[in-house]
């Protein structure tokens, strides 16, 4: 069973309207889940409001009452990408609480995985800053309300943009294991190989800065090798998936080389780290088509159901990313035997 949680009949969030992110994007991804004819595998979460409290787990309580005050009086520009309307501060705040509703019904057992189809987007928000169409940043919340209860989180970042607001968070973190495959020499321009955790967390982060036109097959490489190896030292107990859909061949911000049939394929591998304990949040995404595809065969691999989409790709570039993010991983982990005690 998979839990769904959609902001599709919620959303108040209103961007320009040239703007890439909008409301539209929520309506491709429910779209493409129903394409996928999952029936009685689907359960529905209601999102909740995220409390305040839950919010200051990752933001400083200046920055969520500078959103909150901008909200009430009209909304406006928080940097020349990303903006807020009246409406952005109760849409934000039920992006977060879904991904905590999800966590909530999994737990119950009520599902296996979690889907949290909600925006803005949350990645690249920093912790007294948004940034790059994200006002808060969703899985990190998530991320710090398991590990404040004594979790291990995994969070995966196959975005085409490097996650750097959830590094940020987490850079010192022993309780969170961070894995980013991003375009090389693209916004935000973060994400180096050598980018590899702080003091109390060597090797807790991994960059994958692949070079455009990189395939599912390098991508799959990548999380059967380093990830793999990191993720068996790490033993998480919660793997969390910042789902952006932006890295398909298709995307207008993109540069890399997937296809919806390398995401189910990455889906698969990942939801297998935690079985029962994986979540995935929707991150970017800008083709309408190519992003409901990638929701579909994404929900269909998490419930194992056969769903005919695009095929898999393979024979990009990228072996030497993952050559030069395994040898830069080895490097920290020579400064601790492991990224936490046993």
């Amino acid at each position: 069973m998979l839990a769904v949680s959609s902001l599709h009949e919620l959303d108040r969030h209103e961007t320009s309207p040239r703007h890439p992110e909008s409301a539209l994007r929520l309506q491709a991804a429910w779209a493409g889940l129903l394409a996928a004819e999952l029936g009685d595998a689907i359960a529905l979460v209601e999102p909740r409001f995220a409390t305040r409290e839950e919010i200051e787990r990752v933001h400083t309580d200046a920055y969520i009452g500078q959103i909150e005050a901008m909200c009430i009086s009209g909304g406006g520009e928080l940097d020349p990408d990303t903006r807020v309307s009246p409406g952005s501060w109760n849409t934000a705040r039920l992006a977060i609480g879904a991904g905590l509703a999800l966590v909530e019904s999994v737990e119950r057992g009520e599902a296996s995985a979690g889907l949290a189809l909600v925006r803005p987007p949350g990645h690249h928000a920093l912790a007294d800053r948004a940034m790059g169409f994200c006002v808060f940043n969703n899985i990190a919340v998530v991320a710090r309300s398991l590990t404040a209860r004594g979790e291990r989180v995994l969070i995966v970042d196959w975005d085409v943009h490097h996650g750097n607001g959830t590094q940020a968070i987490f850079w010192n973190d022993p309780n969170v294991l961070f894995v980013s495959s991003q375009l090389s020499e693209h916004w935000p321009f973060s994400g180096n190989v050598t980018e590899t955790g702080g003091p109390e967390s060597p090797g807790g982060t991994i960059n994958l800065p692949f070079p455009e036109g990189t395939t599912g097959d390098v991508f799959l490489r990548a999380y059967d090798t380093i990830v793999a190896q990191a993720i068996d030292r790490f033993k998480p107990t919660w793997t969390l998936v910042s789902a952006g859909f932006d890295s398909h061949r298709d995307d207008p911000l993109g540069g890399l080389g997937l296809s919806a049939g390398d995401y189910a394929l990455m889906t698969q591998r990942l939801a297998a780290v935690t079985p029962k304990h994986t979540i995935l949040f929707l991150e970017g995404g800008y083709n309408l088509t190519s992003t409901a595809l990638s929701v579909g065969a994404t929900a269909a691999a998490l419930v194992d159901h056969s769903y005919k989409t695009e095929a898999p790709t393979n024979a990009g570039p990228g072996t030497q990313t993952i050559e030069a993010a395994t040898a830069a991983h080895a490097a920290a982990m020579a400064t601790a035997p492991a990224i936490a005690p046993e």
